[in-house]
This record gives C-alpha cells, structure tokens and sequence, in this order.
C-alpha cells in the first residue's frame, strides 16, 4: 500500500497553482464568447489564391453597417473566419462581393447569425444549467454516503476542475484568439460528470474499507482505497485520452476545440478523484469528524 496522502503538500501545491493562474486569466483576459452568446454574425471563406487579415480587414470595413470583431484563420492560409455585428443576407453577399474584387476569388464555407436577444437568454441559460447540475451531483453524492462531507469534497474537486479548465480557455482566447460556444458548455458539463464519477469509485472504495476494518485509523483507509482503485481509472481514461487525442490532432477545426476541451477535463478529472476531493475529505474529516 502506497502512502498517497503523504505527499497533500505537492498535490495541493499544483492545483493551487493552475487555480491561481486560472483565476488570474479570468481576471485579466476573461474569455472570448462567440457569436452563440453575445451575437452577431460568423462568415467562414476560403480564397483561391490565399490571403492576409489585412486585405480583409480592409475590404469588410468598406462595406456600410459591417463592424468587423475578428478575423482568425480557419485552418490554413486561405481559410479564414470572420465575426461581425448582426446582418443579413443581403451584406454578407456585399462583404462577398468586395472580398471577390479586393483579394480573390472568394468561397463561402458557412454563414450564421443569432440576435443579442437569444445569445443573452443563451447565456443565463447555461449557467443556470451549470448551477443545478452542481446542486443535484452535490446532494447525490450525499445522500448516497450518507454524509454532507462527501458531497462537499466531491463539489469542491468538481469546481476545482471547472475553473482550470475555464481558465485554460481564457488563455487560448488571448494567445490564440480562442472562443468559447455551446460546444465548449457541453465540455464543461461532461467534465463535471467525469470529475464526479471517478470521485465515487474512490469514495465507495473508502466506505467499503471503513465497514471490513471499523478500527483502522481513516488515512490508512483512504491510501488503501487508492491503491485499490488508481490503476482501474488510469486504465479507463487513457482509452479515452488517446481516443480524443486523435481527434484533436486530425479532427476538424470545427471540433477541434471542442475536443481540446474535453481532453483537458479528462485529465483535471482522473487528477482531481484521487488527489484533490480525497485528501480534502481527509481534511475535512479530520477537522469535522476528529477522525
């Protein structure tokens, strides 16, 4: 049996470290919403014979009622994607047409537009469906225990996971011009359910060593209960590491930060079972239950 919990110092340093950088992003940089929750308007070209941020920058700002937000690549050279304010059918065909005369010849690849209206309604819907997901895993986890610490542990490994991951994206919006859509909520969600799955294997593990030895001291517990159990989560998130891995590597761009996302609160999950809502357990059980 390996003395997991000997070295909380080193776990709670790494974690404490990516939370700080997290929330220092966040402060500073926030996040780069899309179109999904601020709205406007998103147009995916392709040149033939390529193109700059520049020239399009200069032939969309040409056209009357067009504010162009940001120009990134979507790809490769030729490929870009633009974000403007809300319009319709009739400018996106104008900014096509001085895109055709000023660069190339030009492709549209997609055209989306969502009105401020929904992209607000969009918003609060997502973090109302983030805080009752929270809720429900939170008094899940305790009742099935039977005790408010595990629950606590667990939601707080869960926000531990969250926030990182939030974080992360904060990051990529600044140095990589990253922006965060519906998609990117759904890897959030998942994360959290990941994060508290592997939390109740370890946690069910623990509550199974407690009634085979009633007497033994709760760390002795807990680092037997890890033992026991980090090899089979290893197992099970790796297959799922290499399968995302893949993904993002080969996958479209359209996915590929979706898949970013996902690979990342795979790893934050498989970490945080073990090594995060554990020893918090421990310590909480230590300053609650004197155990």
């Amino acid at each position: 049996m390996i003395n997991f919990m000997k070295f909380n110092w080193l776990y709670f340093g790494l974690s404490g470290g990516l939370v700080l950088v997290s929330i220092l992003s966040l402060s500073i940089w926030r996040v780069r919403p899309s179109i999904d929750f601020i709205g406007g308007a998103l147009l995916e070209v392709k040149f033939s014979d390529g193109g700059e941020v520049a020239q399009i920058q200069n032939a969309v700002g040409s056209v009357d009622g067009v504010d162009l937000y940001s120009v990134v690549y979507s790809g490769d050279s030729s490929s870009f994607i633009l974000r403007t304010n809300s319009i319709n059918e009739a400018k996106k065909n104008e900014i096509i047409s001085n895109l055709n005369l000023n660069i190339s010849e030009t492709e549209e690849i997609r055209f989306e537009t969502v009105g401020p209206t929904l992209g607000k309604e969009l918003l609060i819907k997502t973090l109302v469906a983030m805080i009752i997901a929270s809720v429900l895993i939170m008094l899940y986890v305790t009742y099935q225990f039977k005790d408010r610490i595990y629950g606590l542990a667990a939601i707080l490994a869960m926000f531990h996971d969250t926030l990182i991951l939030i974080g992360a994206f904060s990051l990529f919006g600044h140095f990589l011009n990253v922006e965060i859509d519906t998609l990117f909520v759904t890897a959030v969600l998942t994360t959290l359910s990941f994060s508290v799955h592997d939390t109740i294997v370890v946690f069910d593990r623990i509550r199974e060593t407690l009634k085979q030895f009633p007497g033994a001291k709760f760390v002795d517990v807990i680092n037997k209960a890890i033992t026991e159990t980090l090899q089979r989560s290893l197992n099970n998130s790796m297959t799922i590491i290499f399968m995302l891995t893949a993904l993002a590597l080969l996958g479209g761009i359209t996915i590929k930060w979706f898949v970013v996302a996902l690979l990342i609160g795979t790893v934050l999950g498989t970490y945080s079972s073990p090594f995060v809502a554990v020893p918090i357990l421990l310590i909480l059980m230590k300053k609650i239950r004197k155990q």
